[in-house]
């Protein structure tokens, strides 16, 4: 899933709108904000969900949701952090 030069993805599905993939960060998260709206569920791992101004813990089991062009990033993570991502919806997100 992940190679030693940084963050692997894998797109997994695509679907109409729906676009599933698995992340797994390596030493940084380099996120920008994304076009479409997007969820995250944390696979394994823990760390801190930077999303705005805001910070918050995560761990397996956690489900995160990110409105299209809010910044957002993954900080302080284990080496084993996974997460499936999530991208739906139009260009601009739902609430545009």
């Amino acid at each position: 899933m992940a190679g030693p030069d940084g963050p692997t993805f894998v797109e997994l599905l695509t679907h109409g709108t729906l676009t599933v993939e698995i992340f797994s960060p390596r030493g940084r998260d380099p996120q920008q904000p994304h076009t479409r709206d997007e969820a995250y569920v944390v696979v394994r791992g823990r760390g801190e969900f930077v999303f705005g101004e805001e910070r918050t813990a995560v761990e397996a089991g956690d489900f995160l949701f990110v409105p299209a062009g809010v910044a957002h990033r993954f900080e302080h993570f284990s080496d084993d952090l996974a997460v499936w991502v999530i991208f739906y919806g139009p260009e601009g997100g739902e609430g545009r």
